[in-house]
């Protein structure tokens, strides 16, 4: 894997940190690739269960490289453009991603934000599309994701003004889940990640399968969508944890999960 990110293994989680701190953690083909590289090792590791994403130094993300676009350089993963910018964007996995804002994330960088699960966020950071000053589009998966995370005519004010966001407006719009001071946000990411390590895997996989395959159905009173979560479901209540979980509460005790 490239130093362009680095994946650090704390217990059950994996904190991937985007490591061109020099360039305000601006995406290149380097990074993209050591990032993409990482979320596929977090995806086939059971060992890891949860993924906190973080930047070097004072940026979280900048967002593209603009030198080396500049240079006609291409920033995506040469092996694996299919994941999308950053190669993680159009790159899912059924593991949480957890982003831990540390600080500059406006642009393709928000864009991050939005493709993961959850998110934590420094108090003196700022989120936005400002694409549209400088004639471009969001097109790293803003425009289609902001809607649906938050309110509509609030997710066309931000695509339409450019205008950012402080922390405390994306919380109360949803956007993050938690803002704490700087010096906070990677240790309360950590705190969310492992919260959510200590349950079942199978189950919390499974879970995040569901709520994203949901936005592929319409109504919720139609079949469809029912197969689809019954699907997903059962494998999970057939499993040896599902047998683990009543066990351990009977006996008072915590439970030993297996993954399988």
């Amino acid at each position: 894997m490239s130093d362009a990110a680095v994946l650090e293994r704390r217990g059950r989680v994996a904190v991937i940190t985007l490591n061109r701190p020099e360039a305000m953690n601006a995406v290149d083909s380097a990074l993209s690739s050591a990032v993409g590289a990482a979320l596929e090792e977090l995806a086939n590791d059971p060992e890891l269960r949860v993924g906190v994403i973080t930047g070097a130094g004072r940026a979280f993300c900048a967002g593209a490289d603009l030198k080396a676009l500049a240079q006609g350089r291409d920033i995506s993963d040469p092996q694996h453009p299919e994941y999308g910018f950053a190669g993680l964007v159009q790159h899912f996995v059924d593991k949480p991603l957890i982003a831990a804002v540390n600080g500059f994330a406006l642009g393709d960088g928000t864009e991050i934000v939005l493709a993961c699960d959850l998110a934590v966020m420094s108090d003196q950071a700022t989120l936005g599309l400002p694409e549209v000053k400088r004639g471009l589009v969001a097109a790293a998966g803003g425009l289609l994701r902001l809607p649906r995370q938050i309110p509509h005519k609030i997710a066309l004010e931000m695509a339409l003004t450019g205008a950012p966001i402080d922390a405390d407006t994306a919380l109360r719009w949803g956007l993050v889940n938690r803002v704490v001071s700087a010096d906070q946000v990677l240790a309360r990411a950590l705190e969310l990640a492992e919260t959510i390590a200590a349950n079942a895997p199978l189950a919390v996989r499974a879970s995040k399968r569901i709520i994203h395959r949901s936005a592929d159905f319409g109504s919720d009173w139609e079949q469809p969508i029912w197969q689809m979560n019954m699907e997903q479901t059962m494998p999970v209540f057939l499993s040896k944890d599902a047998a683990e979980g009543p066990r351990a509460f009977a006996e008072k005790r915590e439970p030993r999960w297996r993954g399988e």
